[in-house]
């Protein structure tokens, strides 16, 4: 997979070298010759330009792309990269970094952005699944908010405790994708029971997450 980044600060980098690692072709952009830091990263391509001219975007073929990804630290770049990569270049998946959470509203299909990262919301998300015990904690959003990783940690008191996966009449557009017990991750099998403390997570429509919140909850006596 041919993966664009524009912004080759330590963000850029860091995303660039995980997928190195896992044997993808980067390109880094950057229109500031103090972040081209070509030694640290010495697999990527490396390009110095501004990647909110169409001129550059098509010196770095970006229609042969299949990502392109925004992660500089200026939100305004980022949806003019996000625009410009999926109106002029057709690529097919474009993610962009939010850096202010109050810009998260314009990253958006209307933008080009088809999945959008907010650094900020992603710690507090983090923070809360850390601490919370029976209350449904999101963690990312998919396609605009078309549906979103979940995570709740059953309390002991819950009414599911003990009842098998398959047993459970779970909400309408929903899906348990994991288990989380201890140190191990288990697949969601029809036959495994539920214990106190497991994670849960899942892919759910917003609209039904209080429906889900409500099933794993303890009842009140």
């Amino acid at each position: 997979m041919r993966v664009a980044i524009a912004g080759a600060g330590n963000v850029g980098r860091s995303i660039a070298t995980e997928l190195l690692d896992n044997g993808h072709e980067v390109l880094m952009i950057d229109r500031d010759p103090r972040a081209i830091k070509a030694d640290s990263v010495p697999s990527a391509e490396w390009l110095l330009a501004d990647a909110c001219e169409l001129s550059t975007l098509e010196e770095a073929a970006l229609h042969r792309c299949h990502v392109v990804i925004a992660a500089t630290g200026d939100d305004k770049v980022n949806l003019v990269v996000s625009l410009l990569a999926k109106s002029e270049f057709d690529v097919p998946r474009v993610v962009a970094r939010v850096n202010h959470p109050d810009n998260e509203w314009l990253f958006t299909e209307s933008w080009g952005v088809d999945v959008s990262v907010s650094t900020p919301r992603i710690m507090s998300a983090l923070v809360e699944e850390a601490v919370s015990v029976g209350d449904l904690v999101r963690l990312f959003t998919f396609r605009q908010g078309e549906a979103n990783l979940v995570e709740l940690t059953l309390p002991a008191r819950a009414p599911m405790v003990g009842t098998t996966v398959g047993d459970v009449d779970w909400p309408h557009d929903t899906s348990l994708v994991s288990v989380i017990r201890g140190r191990h991750v288990h697949s969601p099998r029809p036959d495994l029971a539920l214990e106190p403390g497991d994670e849960l997570l899942f892919v759910a429509a917003p609209d039904q997450e209080n429906e889900l919140e409500e099933l794993l909850s303890p009842r009140d006596t």
